[in-house]
């Protein structure tokens, strides 16, 4: 079974209380082969919020204590991003989920690209804090820019 980030699957859990659904991901929910998951809610986070980059690095540097978590207003949200993937990995071991499909860019699911932490756009190589998690634990990631490629290996 494939996990599928909450707002690939056209759930509004997006910091700005939108989606990022994409059709053929919402049809692996509908046909009952991905089940959806969303870090930033399990961690007890609001929607809509305030923009959140990870600063000082990226999600497995947050795991090492050398990088958190912020919103725009300043605002620490470290543990709670943390919990919610440690909640996130939990659910998905009860659900036998053995492959993700996350957002790209997100502070928590980012699999390849997330923001530097100035809330200026700029973008940088690194994980998110969940993916980093998830990845510790073993679990392939890929995001709704490269998951073919997980089709088909």
């Amino acid at each position: 079974m494939l996990g599928i980030s909450a707002c690939l699957g056209g759930v509004a859990c997006r910091y700005d209380g939108g989606s990022n659904e994409i059709a053929a991901l919402k049809n692996l929910v509908e046909t009952n082969q991905a089940l959806m998951i969303c870090p930033e809610d399990l961690g007890g986070l609001p929607t809509p919020r305030p923009p959140a980059e990870i600063q000082g690095g990226d999600g497995f540097d947050v795991w090492q204590g050398k990088a958190k978590v912020c919103d725009q207003e300043g605002n620490d949200l470290t543990d709670a991003f943390k919990q919610g993937a440690i909640k996130a990995f939990k659910e998905m071991q009860k659900l036998q989920i053995t492959g993700l499909i996350l957002k790209e860019r997100s502070p928590s699911c980012g699999s390849n690209l997330i923001y530097d932490g100035s809330f200026s756009g700029t973008r940088i190589k690194g994980v998110g804090v969940a993916t980093a998690y998830f990845i510790q634990q073993g679990l392939p990631v890929y995001s709704e820019e490269n998951w073919q490629e997980m089709r088909m290996a």
